[in-house]
């Protein structure tokens, strides 16, 4: 079975229905017609309540369908992280669904499409509707991955639904599914306050007692916009000249939110005000990390009193465990941050990466060290991590991760070097493969004695993961023949993957499968079949035994 390493289970946690949510029929009915087809979009920018409404009418209506939710970020863009976890949402409301798709997930002589029809024959036999939901779908820019939903929205079974919360309109045919009858769309226009749900909101969910005039004030200057709305109720609390602020506030949304975010912050005491500032740079938080990351403690208490207190923080489980802020005020904290606090950000993100380090999550210690240009953290992270990512297809992942490292890393980092080597090849992209190539081997060309400590360091040779620089030379050698094998060179590409095999550890079953099977394709395009058949036998079964199942399934395509 295909893996894309361990799944983050808060992306799967539908939001928590919260308390004095203000009720909106009229948008809950346009939800109850989208769940009659295969496709409800909630497009708007932040602040405009998707979410909220979302958990009010999924909780509302849980007797007659079930749930799944999916929180999505530019992590995602991976299309087999993306699919995995599509899979992994429509398991909780259909429990073994998927698991014949998930097969075929990362082999590359297996399209997505053969993938999605896999997974749409065992979403057509789930008995009860079941409403799939992609939130913050903006985060999505890999375009296999729209033509990936195109294809899964056509063929969509009549009891699957998919609804979309984004940003901006995604890249799907919905021109095509609203001529059929087949998109619900609520938009910034619908999800804005109307006057009367202004006032309930204003004097019954936050309990301000404004006037009408107050109210109708407010409604005007914030056009219904929930987030503005939510900003000014908590900077009236415990002020005695309501009616002075209604009358001095004013503004576009831009100036909205930067007025009301000082005035919330500057009301709050200093201890409080640093939290919010320095957690700012963590998309989740928990206790014990927003501990690690601002160097004090109390950090899980603190996260329920701002949950408490509406102080826009979104819970992420039924437990309270992890916490997101809300999107819109977590930027403008973090504009803050940088303005106020710019020489510490780096030192922040640091924290946050050695603690998702030593809690086994790597990617997110690596996004960390990457976002305070801490690179030759990073660069270590990555390399260690490769094998796990190339085994779990994470190809875009570590490609996004090498692409923004600094070229001179790869110049005294031979492993990482070879790391980008096999996903520049990977993805036929052979632009720099040439020169990554001849800057490993003149590291492989230092006599063995040279490379060890101290003479290789004072050279400038970093190696984090030694198994994997113990396995170079055949490495490389095979890396040779792929490049042979793209430009016809038949000779060339025997020749060089039989010295990969040659220079295999015995230990190395991935090393031996992968140049065997170089070989088997070589023979086979010299015409000689019984050849090439003996080394896809070897080839297979190295693969097999390094535990690549997808590329089993890949090579035995080959072979039929």
């Amino acid at each position: 079975m295909r893996r894309v390493g361990p799944l983050l289970e808060t992306k799967l946690f539908v939001p928590r229905r919260r308390h004095g949510v203000v009720p909106r029929s009229r948008l809950s009915e346009q939800l109850d017609r989208g769940a009659q087809s295969k496709l409800t979009l909630i497009s708007a920018p932040a602040g405009f309540g998707k979410t909220t409404l979302l958990a009010e009418w999924l909780a509302a209506s849980a007797d007659q369908r079930s749930a799944t939710w999916l929180s999505l970020d530019a992590g995602d863009n991976d299309p087999a992280s993306f699919w995995t976890y599509v899979i992994a949402a429509l398991q909780t409301a259909a429990p073994g669904v998927g698991e014949g798709s998930r097969m075929l997930l990362g082999s590359d002589q297996a399209p997505i499409e053969g993938v999605l029809t896999a997974l749409l024959n065992e979403l057509s036999t789930v008995p009860r509707d079941v409403v799939l939901v992609l939130d913050d779908y903006h985060a999505i820019e890999a375009s296999k991955i729209h033509a990936g939903m195109a294809f899964l929205l056509e063929h969509l079974p009549p009891q699957i639904h998919v609804l979309i919360t984004t940003r901006a309109d995604p890249a799907l045919p919905l021109a095509r599914l609203r001529a059929q009858g087949e998109l619900v769309e609520i938009r910034a226009g619908d999800l804005r306050f109307t006057p009367d749900e202004v006032a309930t909101y204003l004097n019954q969910a936050m309990g301000l007692g404004l006037a009408a005039q107050d109210i109708a004030t407010l409604e005007g200057r914030t056009e219904g916009w929930i987030a503005a709305l939510q900003l000014a109720a908590l900077s009236m609390q415990g002020r005695d000249d309501i009616a002075g602020f209604v009358g001095g506030f004013a503004g576009d949304d831009r100036y909205i939110v930067d007025y009301l975010v000082e005035e919330v912050l500057l009301r709050q005491p200093e201890q409080l005000r640093r939290f919010l500032l320095k957690t700012s740079i963590l998309n989740r938080m928990s206790g014990a990390l927003c501990d690690a990351v601002t160097g004090e403690g109390g950090g899980r208490a603190t996260l329920e009193s701002l949950d408490r207190g509406n102080m826009f923080v979104v819970p992420l489980d039924d437990r309270r465990r992890w916490y997101r802020y809300h999107h819109l005020f977590g930027e403008v904290l973090r504009a803050i941050l940088m303005d106020e606090r710019r020489d510490e950000v780096s030192r922040l993100h640091g924290r946050a990466s050695e603690w998702y380090e030593q809690h086994g999550e790597r990617s997110e210690a690596i996004r960390h060290a990457m976002a305070g240009e801490d690179f030759g953290r990073a660069a270590d992270l990555i390399e260690v991590a490769i094998p796990e990512m190339r085994k779990a297809f994470r190809d875009t992942a570590l490609r996004a991760w090498f692409k923004a490292l600094p070229n001179e890393l790869f110049n005294v980092r031979p492993v990482l070097a070879a790391g980008y080597i096999a996903i520049l090849i990977a993805s036929a992209e052979l632009e720099g493969v040439e020169e990554l190539l001849q800057s490993v081997e003149r590291w492989l060309e230092m006599p063995g004695d040279a490379r060890d400590e101290p003479d290789a360091a004072s050279a400038g040779l970093v190696v984090i993961d030694e198994e994997q620089f113990r396995r170079l030379p055949s490495a490389i050698a095979m890396y040779r023949a792929v490049q042979a094998r793209i430009v016809g060179d038949v000779a060339g590409t025997i020749a060089h993957a039989q010295r990969s095999l040659d220079l295999v550890g015995g230990d190395d079953d991935l090393g031996r499968g992968a140049a065997a099977s170089l070989l088997a394709l070589a023979y086979s395009t010299r015409g000689d079949l019984d050849g090439a058949d003996r080394w896809w036998v070897e080839g297979l079964a190295g693969m097999e035994k390094a535990g690549y199942p997808s590329a089993v399934i890949g090579g035995s395509i080959a072979v039929a």
